[in-house]
């Protein structure tokens, strides 16, 4: 979500339409780095500095870890040093197949705060599901995007309700097809939509694998405007991956 990856934003603002675009690397030491065991895989948790968007972010390791229910938490907090950041990336790469992630009511995420679901493997090869209002106070708070963010059809805003919710893509030769749902949500061969919040079918500019990294990435955004208060901790319950 290889020698490198991370997130490197560039907002582009009409109507609050906005869109991201992954670049500098993680840098991670795989021998000392700390691992978490979720949903039946191996994650490497960030320890080192990155900057998301443009926007400086310190990872700490301790904002990740797996409960006794087996529920993966990202939390962003403020230490003596500043605000700190959460940032997973799963160890192999699983190419095509339908990606499920069964997330935590993410609706009254501060409007800096950013959660980031990215696959790809650089900055042209990248398919994301981003949850942020990017700084603005009121909006859509959520978008699919097939990377490069700067044609116009690559990216789709949609609003993300209260509740627990079931974000997913299909990856598939030449197409990629994102959904979100209420709840656990049903496998895609169920079909139905009574629970369906937004969905999207990419048909343009869709890469086929190649040493793609998943990163579950939460960190803050921008350094003007508004700005965090509080901290923030999200819940991902399931992660499922189905060929």
């Amino acid at each position: 979500m290889r020698l490198s990856l991370n997130t490197k934003f560039t907002l582009a603002t009409s109507l609050l339409v906005l869109a991201v675009v992954t670049a500098e690397g993680s840098k991670l030491d795989q021998g000392s780095i700390k691992k978490l065991d979720f949903s039946g895989y191996e994650w490497l948790v960030r320890e080192t500095e990155g900057s998301p968007a443009g926007s400086r972010n310190q990872y700490e390791s301790a904002n990740a870890w797996v409960d006794e229910k087996g529920f993966l938490h990202l939390r962003i907090r403020e230490t003596p040093a500043g605000w700190t950041s959460a940032e997973v990336r799963l160890v192999p790469s699983l190419g095509y197949g339908s990606y499920r992630f069964l997330v935590s009511d993410v609706s009254r995420l501060e409007p800096p705060v950013v959660l980031a679901i990215s696959n790809g493997s650089g900055p042209t090869r990248e398919m994301d599901i981003e949850i942020s209002r990017w700084g603005a106070l009121v909006g859509k708070n959520s978008q699919y995007v097939v990377q490069p963010f700067d044609v116009a059809a690559n990216v789709v805003r949609f609003l993300s309700p209260p509740g627990r919710l079931t974000y997913s893509f299909d990856w598939e030769p030449g197409r990629i097809g994102f959904r979100t749902v209420r709840g656990a949500g049903t496998r895609r061969e169920e079909g139905g939509n009574a629970d369906l919040i937004a969905a999207h079918m990419f048909t343009s500019g869709v890469p086929s694998p190649g040493s793609e990294t998943l990163h579950l990435n939460f960190y803050i955004f921008g350094t003007q405007g508004v700005r965090i208060q509080h901290g923030a901790e999200v819940t991902i319950e399931k992660f499922e991956y189905l060929p």
